[in-house]
């Protein structure tokens, strides 16, 4: 899969908390959570993002609590992919799940700055910055994992084996 975005920025260990809080897990409509990803990092960023961008972010991002809310809101805003050097181990997990792609790839972080324009192949793991031209190595998803995010999730993955295997 090959996607294709803007890019913007975060920092060091951002946590749960900061990609969708606490105070609007009353309601788990990806529509309504998209409405207010990122907002105390960047109050404008719900407004800013559009389909397709691409979100970078230094190391631990995703940390705090297993909130699934918050790939989903990520993922509902538009945020086609994530990259960043590394990723709470849960968030990692919750957004392959819920079909959201995220690589690893610390040298791809440091060779990006906000605004620049970034294409992902997702099944060989190459990240190049269209706007410096660049590129970088993230280890590829496993041939499964790219089976759930092409489908959309695990969930779908799951319905779509069921019904092949009868």
């Amino acid at each position: 899969m090959i996607l294709k975005g803007k890019t913007w920025k975060f920092g060091v260990n951002v946590d749960t908390d900061a990609i969708i809080p606490a105070r609007y897990l009353n309601t788990s409509l990806p529509e309504e959570l998209a409405k207010h990803c990122m907002e105390d990092a960047d109050p404008t960023f719900p407004d800013k993002v559009s389909p397709g961008d691409i979100m970078v972010a230094e190391k631990n991002f995703g940390c705090g609590s297993s909130r699934e809310h918050a790939p989903i809101a990520i993922k509902a805003a538009g945020v086609s992919c994530v990259i960043a050097p590394t990723f709470a181990r849960i968030f990692y997990r919750n957004a392959i799940n819920i079909g959201l792609p995220i690589l690893e790839c610390g040298e791809a972080v440091a060779g990006i700055q906000e605004g620049d324009v970034v294409e992902v192949n997702t099944d060989t793991g190459v990240i190049t910055n269209v706007t410096t031209g660049a590129s970088f190595q993230a280890a590829p998803f496993p041939e499964f994992m790219q089976k759930i995010m092409a489908v959309g999730g695990l969930m779908a993955y799951v319905k779509e084996r069921t019904k092949k295997n009868g």
